[in-house]
């Protein structure tokens, strides 16, 4: 016959399995708070690198123009380095989006002008002046949008 604990000596089995339990709780939330730490520390950087990135595009893009020769050894050099600092971002799981065409959302652009478009539907992306930027699911800053009238 099995003896009965006293009513004063606790249940060492209940209490480890609490302690178990607290203690995986612990490590879940420590592991959230690490992973969002993470993900604001990767969107304050990325915000402090997309104008710079910005700049990169229009020197760029003026440059192209200018040279009238799109094979210009600096100019794909340079490409080339922005290339490398998008693979970057991207391995961050920081993307950058375009939506030409795409139904324009709120939440994914920033309407800065609207545009008589023939051919186009209304509500539509027709020219996109900045590119967007998101991390995961998260929108770091909204693409800046011509959007069809």
């Amino acid at each position: 016959m099995e003896a009965e604990p006293q009513e004063d000596e606790p249940d060492w089995h209940d209490l480890a399995l609490r302690k178990a339990a607290e203690l995986e709780n612990v490590r879940k939330q420590t592991a959230q708070r690490v992973q969002k730490a993470t993900r604001d520390g990767m969107r304050r950087v990325a915000l402090e690198l997309l104008p710079a990135l910005d700049d990169f595009e229009r020197a760029l893009a003026h440059a192209e123009a200018e040279e009238s020769d799109l094979e210009h050894h600096l100019t794909k050099g340079i490409r080339l380095v922005q290339e490398q600092l998008l693979a970057a971002l991207r391995r961050a799981g920081i993307e950058s989006y375009t939506s030409v065409g795409d139904e324009f959302d709120p939440h994914l652009h920033e309407a800065v002008a609207t545009a008589p478009t023939p051919g186009a539907r209304s509500g539509t992306v027709v020219e996109v002046f900045q590119a967007g930027y998101r991390l995961g699911d998260d929108v770091l800053r909204a693409a800046k949008v011509v959007v069809a009238a």
